[in-house]
């Protein structure tokens, strides 16, 4: 169903949009890093909360993505559209109300959340998050349109968008952080401006008549409750499943908190570049939400298969290039960030860890965007939230609290949760064409 240069034209511009996505993040902490080691911790403290929300968001944006494409292989473009309208009305009014509750609950929040740290990490991570909070509507909307587009195999469109986004977000850093000298807020505030101008160009271009898939009026946001039950069906298991995976990287946040300073900040700081690991899968995943969708949606479920087995080929064959490099470089590039000795070598002992057990990470993470895609979302979520809860958290606080091998114990606990997920993924993959389901 997909010629390779269909795979190309889908998978190029996702790996992109991938990779700006990261280096914008590692960019931002590497100005906030002029303010100072609190700043940098602030700001990580928060967007672990953020990346929870935005997460859960794009879970039912992949919901949605899913029910189109699956209507697109039917040939049943009408229902796509349909689908559509559905998908944007409720990841807006859900943003809405998480952004209410994040405004109001803010210092208190964070407090309970993370417990007791030092004055002035909290300070900034108070000013960071009234900031960002007012921005997830508006990603909420982009990253809707974005799974739209790509369900139509048009990843150009999200990528065209993300470099406007990013571009807004960098150059506000430069100038609000450097020129302006507003520390955390110089960060918050070109986030905030990206993603409203992001909203804004996605809902003009998701309109026009050339799109299989589009939103002409207003009234097609009207609810359709036989779609939004499509949509939820998968988005309610993989926003679980996004939500439960973050609030256990919060707990495990607030656990890496509680070591001081330094753990919160070399921690940050190689979270955020082996981020750079993850991009190959990120969008090959992205992209066999589009091409499984279609495949199951047109019975293909054979093809459905090959089409994962290839792209995770692909994504093993990018990951040895970029493991070796982040090994070899691990120092240059933790040495960007300007941190204390002793955190600089922490980070570059948990990038190297990480860069070798990343040898399990495909099987574990990118063949469930197949299974998601086929319509096997409760499972996915059933195996990640037991995974995350009980190898990944447990062992970290065995590790850490225990066995007091540092923030060292934390990577150890998440590499095991690995390799269960690998495990168990791996042979429900197997019996893809017995579960596959398409959308009625």
């Amino acid at each position: 169903m997909f010629t390779r240069k269909d795979l190309m034209k889908l998978l190029a511009p996702l790996i992109v949009e991938q990779i700006l996505a990261v280096l914008v993040g590692m960019v931002d902490v590497m100005m906030v890093a002029a303010v100072g080691e609190a700043a940098v911790s602030g700001v990580s403290l928060v967007d672990s909360i953020s990346v929870l929300i935005i997460q859960i968001l794009a879970a039912l944006a992949t919901g949605g993505a899913v029910v189109s494409a699956q209507y697109l292989g039917k040939k049943q473009s009408e229902n796509a559209c349909r689908a559509a309208g559905q998908l944007v009305g409720v990841t807006t009014i859900l943003s809405l109300i998480v952004t209410m509750a994040a405004l109001i609950g803010n210092r208190h929040l964070l407090g309970i959340v993370f417990g007791k740290v030092e004055t002035a990490v909290m300070n900034d991570a108070v000013i960071y998050f009234g900031i960002t909070a007012l921005s997830y509507p508006f990603i909420a909307v982009y990253n809707s349109c974005a799974a739209l587009f790509r369900s139509m195999g048009n990843s150009r469109i999200s990528m065209v968008i993300s470099i406007v986004m990013n571009t807004i977000n960098v150059v506000g850093n430069a100038v609000c952080i450097f020129g302006l000298h507003m520390g955390v807020a110089g960060v918050a505030y070109p986030t905030l401006a990206g993603r409203m101008v992001a909203a804004v160009l996605m809902v003009y271009l998701i309109q026009k008549p050339d799109n299989i898939i589009r939103i002409n009026r207003l009234s097609e946001l009207r609810p359709n409750f036989h779609m939004i039950r499509n949509i939820l069906s998968i988005g309610i298991p993989n926003g679980l499943e996004s939500g439960m995976f973050q609030f256990g990287k919060i707990a495990l946040q607030s656990l890496v908190s509680s070591l001081g300073t330094a753990a919160i900040a070399s921690y940050a700081v190689a979270s955020n570049l082996v981020t750079l690991l993850y991009l190959p899968g990120n969008a090959i995943g992205l992209g066999l939400i589009t091409i499984v969708g279609q495949c199951v949606g047109a019975g293909e479920t054979g093809q459905a298969k090959q089409y994962t087995r290839q792209l995770t080929g692909i994504n093993y064959a990018i990951l040895i290039v970029l493991c070796t490099v982040m090994i070899v470089f691990g120092g240059p590039l933790v040495g960007i960030y300007r941190l204390s000795s002793e955190a600089s070598a922490i980070s570059r002992q948990m990038i190297t860890a990480h860069s070798i057990a990343m040898v399990v990470w495909p099987l574990a993470f990118t063949i469930p965007y197949t299974l998601r895609a086929s319509l096997d979302a409760k499972f996915t979520m059933a195996v990640s939230v037991f995974s995350m809860w009980v190898f990944r958290i447990a062992f970290a606080y065995l590790f850490v609290r225990i066995f007091h091998l540092g923030v060292m114990g934390v990577w150890y606990g998440m590499f095991i949760d690995w390799i269960f997920r690998a495990a168990v993924f791996s042979l429900r993959f197997r019996g893809l064409e017995k579960r596959a389901v398409s959308v009625s």
